[in-house]
């Protein structure tokens, strides 16, 4: 490979490099604290959060129009123009110059498009946050703060509850069922409470591992965990709910305050609650769709489920839920049934509707149909939803750690100290002891930094204080490969041989050895990573990527710098040390 190759390839890997890792300087350099704790939330709290915002912006928009609607547009919604002139421009006008707050209301045909349009701008900026944090390095729990939690599922207590319905022979799958049924509830209460990034996952055969960074109540958390989910069934008032979504349609701003509560609760009758309807997105977290007007009054408890199960319909062959009901609920059910023919019934679990079926018929003998068109997924939701009221596995918080975030804030500190420290030692050591020829070392030390950064913002991997041992040790290792190299230079330059022979011969010499070395090292780090946990594992990953960009930064980076100097400075002497006769 000629010099101008490897000065091509060189700027190609540090621009692809600077796209790796630019997720990682746009989140901790140039995204705001109150964007990033928005961003860390769930889906669900950002759709939320955007909602509240626009609803805000529009009745102060709306109340400046009733002030004065000759009023120019407050600065803080400047960025509003671009769109209402386009508006403007799609109606065949022209819009005024300058804008009113009554031109920007005009723009739109209601108060919905209104709102969407300002709620958009507010999702944007939070999801753009958002992609920028999933694609950048990750701060461990030692680093960031926060609590992680083993949380110990009782699977022969849940078995123990279903009764005569688990048998030897299928043991086995509802333990593997149960301990899924717990990690999908645990996540959905985590989520549902915005809790930060939290990382939840099975340990061994009936263990949960549960992490969530930052500052969080162990006392909130940890009744949380223990809570149980409410499921029950209520009768749909599909009036009030016709009524309560035009009106929303109409007033978008002005429904829901802060809290969420209604702002006038004469919208919809004094028996009954508004509550949204909810599918699994894309991501498996549950997002709002639709608004659904049930009765307060508790047609069944979810507590009467026993089992639920997907099945096809024996006559169109679509995806139905099955679900059986002890005797006392296949009573209360069959006569409830029985007196609301036509009527809807909704499932509702933690305030959410997750399902809402038409009583075709008194439903007798405790077992229930659910079908509509459903897909597979959606039935297999449904499903799950109905799960929790009978696979029921008791909890138990068995170690709870709490980090301060104090703590990460002094342990990142101390890591970049010992960084800045031990490369600082290194470039005194490597000038005094190389004179010109250890910059060399130090610009391929930095560049080796730089490289290993953007290695783990590119794998998402999460920094912790083992992952930053590795790097300092990295550091070490990269200097021994430039010390061979320069001794082989020394080497052949004492036997009287011309700068560019003897830097040649030099990086020829030393290349097998510094592969040797290196190699045994990433075997080994590759084995600590596949075998070791936790903080073992983040050591051996810093390593192993370490060793990787160290050799790259010593054969490639340092000898294109020595050729710079030969061909383009046109050096005719190595400045490489004491004693050395040129």
């Amino acid at each position: 490979m000629n010099k101008r190759t490897r000065l091509v390839v060189l700027l190609a890997v540090l621009a692809l490099c600077f796209v790796f890792l630019w997720p990682s300087i746009s989140w901790y350099g140039r995204t705001a604290k109150e964007l990033q704790q928005l961003a860390l939330g769930s889906t669900e709290n950002i759709k939320s959060y955007a909602e509240l915002m626009a609803a805000e912006d529009v009745r102060e928009i709306k109340a400046l129009v009733a002030q004065d609607s000759s009023a120019a547009l407050p600065e803080q919604f400047e960025w509003l123009k671009k769109d209402v002139t386009k508006q403007y421009k799609l109606m065949g006008k022209k819009a005024a110059n300058p804008l009113t707050v009554k031109d920007v209301v005009a723009a739109y045909d209601n108060e919905a498009e209104f709102m969407s349009v300002i709620q958009s701008k507010y999702r944007d900026q939070i999801l753009k946050a958002k992609r920028y944090y999933e694609n950048s390095v990750k701060l461990g729990l030692d680093l960031s703060g926060g609590m992680n939690i083993i949380v110990k599922a009782d699977l022969d207590k849940a078995l123990e509850s279903m009764g005569d319905s688990v048998t030897t022979d299928n043991r086995a799958e509802v333990k593997k069922e149960a301990m899924a049924n717990a990690i999908d509830n645990l996540s959905s209460r985590i989520d549902r409470f915005g809790l930060t990034s939290p990382v939840i996952r099975q340990q061994g055969e009936d263990r949960i591992y549960i992490e969530i960074p930052g500052a969080a109540q162990a006392d909130a958390i940890n009744t949380l965990i223990m809570g149980k989910g409410i499921l029950n069934f209520r009768l749909v008032d599909n009036e009030a709910t016709n009524t309560f979504k035009a009106y929303y349609a109409l007033h978008p701003a002005t429904t829901f305050n802060a809290t969420g509560d209604l702002m006038d609760a004469s919208i919809i009758p004094e028996d009954c609650e508004v509550f949204g309807v909810y599918t699994k997105d894309e991501y498996g977290l549950d997002e709002r769709y639709d608004w659904l007007v049930v009765k307060k009054e508790i047609a069944l408890d979810g507590q009467h489920v026993k089992s639920a199960q997907v099945t096809n319909d024996e006559f169109t062959n679509q995806p139905e839920v099955v679900f059986n009901l002890d005797a006392e609920g296949a009573q209360i059910f069959a006569e409830f049934t029985g007196a609301h023919v036509g009527d809807n019934l909704a499932i509702v679990s933690d305030n959410k509707v997750k399902s809402n079926a038409r009583i075709q018929t008194a439903i007798t003998g405790g077992s229930v149909s659910l079908s509509g068109g459903f897909s597979y997924d959606e039935a297999e939701n449904i499903r799950k939803v109905l799960q929790t009221a009978w696979l029921n596995v008791p909890l138990e918080v068995e170690s709870q750690q709490v980090i301060g975030a104090s703590l990460g804030d002094e342990a990142i500190h101390q890591g970049i100290m010992a960084i800045i420290l031990g490369l600082g030692l290194i470039l005194v050591f490597m000038l005094v002891f190389y004179k010109a020829s250890g910059i060399n070392a130090v610009v391929a030390q930095v560049l080796n930094l730089y490289m290993m950064f953007s290695i783990l913002s590119a794998f998402n991997y999460t920094l912790t204080l083992s992952s930053i041992a590795g790097m300092i040790l990295t550091i070490g290792m990269a200097v021994d490969a430039n010390v061979l190299v320069f001794e082989r230079i020394k080497e052949e330059l004492r036997q009287g041989k011309t700068r560019a022979v003897a830097i040649a011969m030099g990086f020829d010499n030393a290349f097998w050895a510094i592969l040797d070395s290196n190699i045994t090292t990433f075997i080994a780090a590759m084995f600590l990573a596949a075998l070791g946990t936790g903080a073992v594992q983040g050591f051996a990953v810093s390593l192993a990527i370490g060793v990787i960009s160290s050799v790259f930064t010593a054969l490639f980076v340092s000898r294109l710098m020595f050729d710079f100097d030969t061909d383009v400075l046109h050096a005719k002497k190595v400045s490489i040390g004491w004693g050395i006769k040129q």
